[in-house]
């Protein structure tokens, strides 16, 4: 039995709906992976635990584009990382839903999967200069805490962006400076980030960051986590925690298998993003 993500290199479900739907129809996919070798994995309902879905848009899953909700219902359990950071729909994310509009989907995805199965990804925590203007959105984050805590959902994750060459030369690209605040200054944020998630009952975990868990109130994360998804399975099939060797050192994730493909691309790539390189229109973007 195993847990598959779907996906951290790509957005499946926003912008390659139909390739994911075809494969949940085969019951099987072959993946090429970061170092170019290719794995199989073996998607009968029976053989997952969990299907964790990482997106920053869910429409194409809510509107059962291509039968995805119907398809991914078959599983025993879906758990969803669904990313607000709050620049959807600018400079920075242009080919993501403004926030307003990715919280109103929160409700639908609530009725699906149940509160306890979603968390929000505030991800990443970004400080840039373009002309004279300094802009971040970290401001965003006490009305994400207040919009979340009405419909239930207590699991908030996030980390500051990691300045990537690839990242840092696509930001000069686009006239855009990165500020990168120090530690000390990073920590005093996580203090105030901390204050207010306890103020709204909503835990707070920093992904792959552990310097922010000196700060009360922050735990580190395991976003694919075998022991949560074992406490809240509805079937109550149990799945043991196995460190994922293949993430980076302090990353704290379960083992899964990821069926995304670096090399997929996605239309208009987040500036901030170090998996976008090119987007290879083979795969279907829609």
């Amino acid at each position: 039995m195993l847990i598959v993500s779907a996906s951290r290199r790509t957005d499946l479900i926003a912008f390659f709906p139909k390739y994911l739907a075809e494969a949940i129809k085969k019951r099987k996919i072959e993946v090429k992976g970061p170092f170019g070798y290719k794995y199989r994995v073996d998607l009968t309902p029976d053989n997952v635990h969990t299907f964790v879905l990482w997106s920053k848009n869910f429409s194409n899953f809510i509107e059962n584009r291509f039968g995805l909700k119907k398809l991914l219902s078959e599983y025993s359990q879906l758990y969803l990382h669904f990313t607000i950071t709050g620049f959807g729909g600018t400079e920075i994310e242009p080919a993501i839903p403004p926030a307003e509009r990715a919280i109103e989907q929160l409700d639908k995805l609530v009725d699906i999967v149940g509160a306890e199965r979603i968390s929000i990804r505030f991800d990443p925590i970004l400080f840039y200069r373009k002309g004279k203007k300094i802009a971040s959105n970290i401001d965003f984050f006490p009305l994400l805490l207040e919009k979340i805590k009405e419909k239930g959902i207590s699991r908030v994750v996030f980390s500051f962006v990691q300045y990537y060459s690839t990242v840092v030369r696509r930001f000069k690209r686009n006239g855009v400076e990165f500020i990168d605040p120090s530690v000390e200054e990073k920590l005093k944020i996580g203090e105030r980030m901390a204050l207010l998630s306890k103020r709204y009952s909503i835990k707070l975990f920093s992904c792959s960051q552990d310097f922010l868990t000196k700060v009360d109130g922050i735990e580190k994360s395991r976003c694919i986590d075998a022991e949560y998804f074992s406490q809240i399975h509805p079937l109550g099939w149990k799945i043991k925690h196995v460190k994922d060797r293949g993430q980076r050192r302090e990353c704290g994730c379960s083992k899964s298998k990821d069926i995304g493909d670096y090399g997929m691309g996605c239309p208009k790539p987040c500036i901030y993003c170090y998996a976008n390189k090119k987007v290879n229109i083979n795969y279907g973007v829609i």
